[in-house]
This record gives structure tokens, sequence and C-alpha cells, in this order.
């Protein structure tokens, strides 16, 4: 009898959690990036690379909502006898999100890139991209410009992982 109640009882905390992980709303986990800068930005300095922190809510009907904070470098390149400084930030991006398909969606952030290092300030940040998430794993293409002397673009890449 004892036997039975203890299988009855994991049984239900089983389906318990099973339901309720099919119901999860709100997933956070880290994510690593990289960025290809484009026009005059790629002039003045080399690929950047980024580590951060991001989250993302699940609304209605395939919407959602995401947020992330993180740390991006761009180092400068190196052009004759002038050395271009090291372009180096702090974004904080906001943004809604729609899924296509199942795994497939498409994602507007908009946000700042707080300068640190040689540059000081705060620009105004738009980033669309593309991505697929497949459980956990989160894999997004997009195109990032922070507004600021003319704008520093870049093509990036960003894996992340949300529990």
């Amino acid at each position: 009898m004892k036997n039975k109640s203890l299988l009855i009882i994991a049984l239900l905390l089983l389906g318990t959690i099973a339901g309720h992980a099919q119901l999860k709303r709100f997933s956070i986990g880290p994510y690593v990036e990289a960025g290809f800068p484009t026009g005059d930005f790629a002039n003045t300095n080399k690929t950047g690379w980024g580590v951060g922190l991001n989250a993302d809510i699940k609304l209605v009907a395939g919407f959602g909502v995401t947020g992330s904070v993180g740390y991006m470098q761009f180092a400068g390149e190196t052009f004759q006898v002038i050395d271009y400084a090291t372009v180096s930030a702090v974004p904080v991006r906001v943004g809604l999100k729609y899924k296509l398909i199942s795994i497939l969606y498409v994602k507007l952030e908009a946000g700042t890139a707080t300068f640190t290092g040689d540059l000081e300030g705060t620009s105004f940040l738009m980033a669309p991209g593309v991505g697929v998430r497949l459980l956990g794993l989160d894999f997004q293409a997009k195109y990032e410009n922070w507004f600021r002397d003319g704008g520093r673009g870049f093509f990036g890449l960003k894996a992340s992982y949300n529990f």
C-alpha cells in the first residue's frame, strides 16, 4: 500500500512538473554574440565580441517581449599611422518578438548603448533580427545600429541558452 501511494504521488508530481514546463512563459539565460562592422565603422574597428544576459516573456498569439543587457567591444583598427580607438559599450535592449512558425521568429529591439572606455556618452540603438529557437537554444541574426556621430552599424550573430 505504501509503495502504491508513493508511486501515485510521484506520477502526480511528474505530471504537474511536465504541465508547468509547457505553460512556462518566462525564460532567462546568458548569451554570446559577434558583431561584424559595416560602412565607416568597418574602416575604424575590427569584429566585435559581446556577452550578456537576456530574458524572454511569452505573450499571446505568438507575440513575446524580450530584453537584454550585456557588454560589447570592437577593437580599433590601425590604418597607416592612425590608431583608432576601441569601442566598448553596455547595450540595454527591449523589444517585441513574433513567432512565424514553431521555431522561427522575427524580432525588433530598441534601447541604449552606454559607451565605456575612450568614448563617453549614450547612443540610441535599433536592432531588427530573425532567429531560430529549439528548446532552450536560441540562434539569431540581426543588424544593429548605434545612432551616434553618424552611426555605428554591424551585422550580429547571437547564441543564447534560456532556462
